[in-house]
């Protein structure tokens, strides 16, 4: 019999996406419909989006304050400020008018945020439906507790009514734990769409590509796709383009409310010709930036897993992260994990110093470069595919 699930989500397609959202749309592509089917809640934002579509296997109720185009940036200005606030309490009556209708069979709530707390009030009122919390957080977990502390009795509701969680590391599964959590816990990492990764490009292509971003010959391109806030650390990579020589370039895709002080400081440390604000890139050509790239980094603050290690992993570029959060899952430093088979480079928190010579490293140590990148795409390849993900969430779904 086909079973029917409800998602609680903050954002998703086409605008606005995320891990968490990647996710969701990855995950429900790859289960048949044939036996379940997915309804979801998230805010509308922007008013040119339908309030209800079917994207993929997900049929999308939008609901919420909307506004003409809206960028990022206008998601913390009234009124979409507006949105996350009330989601707790427009989503839940939405679901139950739903539900209504349609006899949902559980709950999945995407986050132990305002989504979360949707979920958790659709659960007190409906206590029959069975209720999946996914925890995808990239916060620490102190200023998650920090953000939360005026509603805290109702936050831990949000992980106690779940029947039960998955988590996409390691470390959120101890923070399920941490905020008393007893009941059924699953490790189900995000995951990387092989196929897309691991493509290959013509000469041309990722030739055309050099040109217009004005790769030269001997140029080293270090690149993110991170989302520019803080606890990405964007800045500290910008910081260390001092410590390296003039023909290593920063290029960054992704956007965010920190971009305008990134750029700022680019300019400050005397390097805003070797950063190259990107913007948003279409995920399906992201790909080629990473082929024609040399190094890829993230020295994050905090990291509730972070898909783009993986991606970068497949694309066969060898990875330089933090100790972080859920990084220590996939990623293995020659010096710090001696006992694995290394997967990548470490490089100490707020350090540009030691991040340039992490790069170093790698521009000089051919055979580790050589090493690092074959072990990262094994890993990539044989543990992250969204296929493998898709079938363990599938049986997760099954026994909720």
């Amino acid at each position: 019999m086909k079973k029917r699930i409800l998602i609680f989500s903050l954002a998703y397609y086409p605008n606005f996406v995320g891990g968490a959202e990647v996710a969701i749309k990855e995950i429900t592509d790859r289960i048949s419909p044939v036996d379940f089917e997915f309804d979801m809640i998230t805010p509308r934002f922007d008013r040119k989006l339908p309030k209800f579509e079917k994207i993929g296997n997900v049929n999308v109720h939008r609901i919420g304050f909307t506004a003409k185009s809206p960028k990022i940036a206008d998601l913390v200005k009234f009124p979409l400020n507006l949105n996350k606030y009330l989601f707790p309490f427009t989503s839940c009556i939405k679901a139950s008018q739903l539900h209504r209708e349609r006899k949902y069979d559980s709950v999945w709530a995407m986050m132990a945020n305002y989504a979360g707390f949707g979920a958790m009030f659709f659960k007190t009122f409906h206590p029959s439906i069975k209720y999946l919390l996914t925890l995808q957080e990239g916060d620490p977990i102190d200023y998650i507790k920090k953000r939360v502390r005026f509603v805290y009795p109702l936050f831990v509701k949000i992980f106690a009514k779940a029947d039960r969680i998955q988590a996409i590391s390691t470390y959120l599964a101890w923070f399920a734990r941490d905020m008393g959590y007893k009941g059924k816990l699953d490790v189900v990492s995000n995951g990387v769409d092989i196929s897309l990764f691991t493509k290959k490009y013509s000469d041309k292509e990722l030739g055309d590509l050099k040109i217009k971003l004005g790769k030269k010959e001997g140029d080293k391109y270090i690149i993110t796709t991170s989302r520019l806030v803080l606890k990405n650390a964007v800045d500290d990579v910008i910081k260390s383009l001092v410590f390296l020589p003039s023909n290593f370039k920063f290029i960054i895709l992704g956007m965010g409310p920190d971009q305008e002080i990134l750029q700022r400081l680019a300019k400050q440390e005397g390097v805003s010709d070797r950063v190259i604000f990107l913007g948003q890139i279409n995920y399906s050509e992201i790909p080629k930036y990473l082929k024609i790239s040399d190094v890829f980094i993230r020295p994050s603050l905090s990291e509730g897993m972070g898909n783009s290690f993986i991606e970068a992993m497949a694309a066969e570029i060898p990875v330089i992260a933090t100790a972080v959060g859920g990084i220590t899952d996939f990623l293995f430093d020659p010096i710090k994990n001696i006992d694995k088979e290394p997967t990548g480079l470490f490089c100490d928190v707020r350090d540009p110093q030691n991040i340039a010579e992490q790069i170093k490293m790698i521009e000089e140590n051919h055979e580790l470069r050589k090493r690092i990148t074959k072990n990262g795409k094994e890993l990539a390849v044989t543990k992250y595919d969204w296929n493998l993900i898709a079938d363990n969430m599938r049986e997760i779904f099954n026994k909720i």
